[in-house]
């Protein structure tokens, strides 16, 4: 095998030409999102004011009186169609897009089979979430939002803890780093910080694209640090250094137990909020309860919208965090000019708008801009 070539310690310059490339694929990837957006209030209307949604259920009561098969069974003729309408722009925007922009490495073969593997384990996460919903309505109709916000807040530490032994098998293959220099640094970085690490592993990332990245991932006994192999190869040292601090910054930070917290708030004040949509459903187009399927499309509606709504304050939770989170790691190493290489570099390699408009920014970025991270990292430097 050749050995790796050294990447030195050299300032990395933002790149102009990418950053007209970012520009435009940030702009169209936007765009995207808006049709996608837009499909689906559309499709969602289509059910509600042309009454598929009892016509189904009907179709469903045919075969089953049961409400735990009736509900699957409703959620399977809802969410088909829709596949199967989006198919084309998530082919384009999830494989051809990327491909244009010279950020995926995978074949056709590989994105259909990581789509396959995604689509069957949110079908089977999703319709156990469906089944618990539509029990609690029946068993607690007046309190049920209130009882699947804590089964949320249970599912996600679960899967927390989980995610990185049985999920993230499933799309990347990771082994042992075997740079002994940089596992004892990343490893005493860790320590420094007071987080116990079940070892540090580099996972095949340039199967899939380009970009690189890095992540402290896992609770108690499955917590690993876990990098690409893109940013192993493209990154020194004291740069991996900078990225793998700032993630230890959330944990010093304590970021993913409160913003479990956050987000089992907002998730409460959502369901609070799909129990009134739903009530108004049953009322104004005759469902026959809270446990009929029928009220499916109101509940994902409801959940949606509500998303769509506080994005803008779940990012401005997120970029506040993250913030904290470079300020620890410029304070936990002391090398400014690393961690300026390396958001620099993360924007080139990336391809991403070091300086997107500040709406954007604000409206859809759970991170601050490349261009604010250099700067207020520029000033540490300075004021050391």
């Amino acid at each position: 095998m050749p050995e790796k070539l050294k990447i030195t310690e050299s300032e990395e310059i933002l790149n102009p030409e990418r950053q007209l490339r970012a520009k435009e694929y940030a702009q169209i990837s936007r765009r995207l999102f808006v049709v996608d957006l837009a499909l689906g209030a559309a499709y969602v209307l289509l059910w509600l004011l042309a009454g598929l949604s009892p016509w189904l259920r009907d179709q469903m009561q045919r075969l089953t009186q049961a409400t735990w098969l009736s509900v699957p069974l409703f959620a399977l003729g809802f969410g088909l169609p829709y596949l199967l309408l989006t198919a084309p722009l998530n082919y384009y925007s999830g494989f051809v897009l990327p491909h244009r922009y010279e950020q995926s490495t995978q074949t056709l073969k590989g994105w259909l089979l990581d789509q396959l593997k995604g689509l069957v384990i949110a079908g089977v996460l999703g319709l156990i979430i469906l089944e618990i919903i539509y029990a609690l309505l029946g068993a607690f109709p007046q309190t049920w939002w209130l009882w699947m916000a804590l089964v949320m807040l249970i599912f996600t530490v679960l899967l927390s803890n989980l995610a990185p032994v049985l999920i993230f098998p499933l799309f990347y293959k990771y082994k042992p780093l075997d740079d002994e220099d940089l596992v004892q640094r990343l490893t005493q970085l860790a320590a420094k910080a007071g987080t116990q690490v079940k070892g540090v592993y580099v996972f095949d990332m340039s199967s899939k694209t380009v970009a690189a990245n890095a992540a402290l991932m896992g609770l108690g006994n499955t917590r690993r640090i876990v990098l690409g192999d893109t940013l192993v190869d493209k990154f020194t040292a004291s740069e991996i250094e900078t990225v793998l601090a700032h993630e230890l910054g959330h944990h010093v930070h304590k970021d993913l137990p409160l913003g479990i917290i956050v987000q089992s708030l907002l998730t409460l004040a959502g369901f609070w909020l799909a129990d009134g949509v739903m009530r108004w459903g049953i009322t104004t187009f005759n469902y026959n309860s809270l446990t009929d399927p029928a009220t499916l499309p109101l509940l994902m509606v409801a959940m949606s919208v509500f998303g769509l709504v506080t994005m803008p304050l779940s990012n401005a939770w997120s970029r506040w965090r993250e913030v904290k989170a470079d300020t620890y790691a410029l304070e936990m190493t002391r090398k400014p000019h690393a961690f300026i290489n390396a958001m620099t570099r993360l924007a080139n390699q990336n391809l991403a708008d070091a300086e997107p408009p500040a709406w954007v920014e604000f409206l859809l970025h759970s991170h601050p801009s490349i261009s604010k991270r250099v700067t207020r990292a520029k000033a540490f430097e300075q004021a050391k």
